[in-house]
């Protein structure tokens, strides 16, 4: 599933080729896009047909369009926003009209300039569209719960390591808990606690408040490089608005090294279930913890 940076990556694509513009009309495919609008296709598409696309905004891997009437578009206030998750493999793209359609287009949003189409293709049809109501704040109601991510001005480290400090569960999974701090999944979290010397499984209530920063702090770096290399890709599912890749995969520590040595030590990195799915690290440099008898 995509992470910060790769949302993030995205994000900027559609703030150079969507923001200003206003929506001609809008053609949504199948019955899963847009699912997470309870009143239905219809609904949505009359929500969004002649709005004027504002900002493009994320919080972690949360990804919303603000919307305007075309009347206040430039200084009314924003109360309603598209949110637009990818999911496992949704990829928003933006394309000329003559462009074929791709195999699993799921929405096309045309403009009244005529330029560019945005399209949502999804192959696992796990992303999708929804409507919601923005706050004071400009967050969408309907993702009020999810915390802060360590790009936003909102951000709080010290709150964020005494939040962690109190939590009685292991560190990867707090880590994960979006609601404790966003835009970290599974791969960002092996390479903070790889570069932090921290195995997943030991409990946060059992770091120092130094060691937990020093993750939080290695997180925030390896997304930064990672954000530069144009996220991380392991297949053509996750791409830019253009559908280019991100080569941060080439950079990776451990997330996927299984068998490799170790860069800091040499040691062969290991793998073990976590939550459905895999974590790797290095059992020299993150020394697990023991498992009660």
């Amino acid at each position: 599933m995509p992470e910060l940076p790769e949302v993030e990556v995205v994000r900027r694509g559609l703030a150079d080729h969507v923001a200003g513009r206003r929506i001609a009309s809008v053609e949504l495919r199948g019955t899963r896009v847009a699912r997470r609008h309870v009143a239905g296709h219809e609904d949505l598409i009359g929500l969004l047909t002649g709005r004027v696309i504002g900002r493009a905004r994320r919080r972690g891997k949360y990804l919303w369009l603000e919307l305007a009437d075309a009347a206040d578009a430039a200084s009314g206030p924003v109360e309603d926003a598209l949110l637009l998750h990818l999911g496992m493999s949704g990829q928003l793209l933006v394309e000329v009209a003559a462009a074929p359609d791709e195999k699993h287009l799921h929405a096309r949003f045309r403009f009244h300039d005529s330029g560019p189409e945005l399209r949502f293709v999804d192959q696992r049809t796990f992303g999708g569209l929804a409507w919601s109501a923005t706050g004071a704040d400009g967050i969408p109601l309907t993702i009020a719960h999810i915390a802060p991510d360590p790009f936003e001005p909102a951000y709080d480290p010290n709150a964020v390591v005494r939040r962690i400090k109190a939590k009685d569960s292991e560190i990867k999974r707090v880590l994960l808990d979006q609601t404790v701090v966003s835009g970290i999944g599974n791969i960002y979290a092996d390479e903070a606690l790889w570069r932090a010397q921290v195995h997943g499984r030991r409990m946060a209530s059992t770091l120092t408040k130094p060691s937990i920063a020093r993750v939080l702090g290695h997180a925030r770096d390896v997304m930064t490089e990672a954000l530069g290399e144009g996220g991380t890709s392991f297949d053509a599912l996750y791409v830019n608005v253009n559908g280019a890749s991100g080569y941060f995969d080439r950079s990776l520590a451990a997330y996927g090294q299984v068998g490799r040595p170790c860069r800091r030590c040499g040691t062969l990195i290991m793998r073990e279930h976590f939550m459905n799915r895999s974590s790797f690290f290095c059992p020299r440099c993150q020394v697990a913890p023991r498992r009660p008898r």
